[in-house]
């Protein structure tokens, strides 16, 4: 059996004791609070070696802030992945940005379109995760007082070193347990911490565009740019 929740619990237990300023007020870790979720996405479909590993940067507010799953728009984690544990809610939650679990209405544009494309292609789960996993980098949200979002990337030198050293270490971990030929970066960022915390580990890192609608690129034909990305390398046929 994978260890993969070992993992995980090791690291939200590692990144509990890091505290983080202003301009982040909240912090919200969907391993922790929806920890039932995150753990049934893992005994599901992260079991056995994988061709494939996309990486995403961290939980978005629509996202896996509200369902425990990796870019986990709540349509395709309730009605694709047929994942209904429960998710609970953050301790200090922000007024503007509250968990309400598989019940939000609200879409994330990046999981429909990183999920959308996976049922495309693939049509069912278990298609999918024969050959490919999809997992974050960081699992924490940092919130500003405003409810807007702050990458890791954009915290202060001071809090983001210690972030991503144990994020790095875990990434080497759960790769070294799921034994991909490939990890791809949805993203720079994620391309750049994969090829940093991966060296030396017989594995090929890659990048793809990211689906955010913040950029102009994925808003036009994002599903098919990322075919033709991966076609490129190889991964698609």
């Amino acid at each position: 059996m994978s260890d993969l929740p070992a993992v995980a619990k090791d690291l939200s237990a590692a990144l509990r004791p890091l505290r983080f300023g202003t301009p982040v007020t909240h912090v919200y870790d969907p391993l922790d609070y929806a920890w039932p979720a995150h753990l049934e996405y893992l005994q599901r479909f992260g079991q056995g070696a994988k061709e494939v590993v996309l990486l995403g940067m961290n939980p978005g507010p629509w996202g896996m802030a509200q369902t425990g799953i990796p870019f986990g728009e709540v349509s395709f984690v309730k009605d694709w992945l047929a994942i209904d544990s429960p998710v609970g809610r953050p301790p200090r939650e922000h007024p503007k940005r509250p968990v309400e679990g598989l019940a939000c209405s609200r879409s994330e544009v990046s999981g429909r379109r990183v999920w959308g494309w996976a049922k495309e292609r693939f049509e069912t789960p278990e298609r999918f995760f024969e050959r490919f996993f999809i997992a974050n980098y960081c699992p924490l949200m940092f919130l500003e007082s405003s409810g807007r979002n702050r990458t890791p990337d954009r915290l202060p030198t001071s809090e983001r070193r210690p972030l991503l050293e144990v994020c790095d270490e875990a990434l080497r971990l759960a790769i070294q347990q799921l034994d991909p030929t490939w990890v791809v970066g949805v993203g720079r960022f994620a391309e750049a911490r994969a090829r940093r915390a991966l060296a030396g580990l017989d594995v090929q890192v890659a990048g793809i565009l990211h689906p955010s609608p913040a950029s102009p690129e994925a808003n036009r034909d994002w599903q098919g740019r990322v075919r033709s990305q991966l076609a490129e390398l190889g991964i698609e046929d």
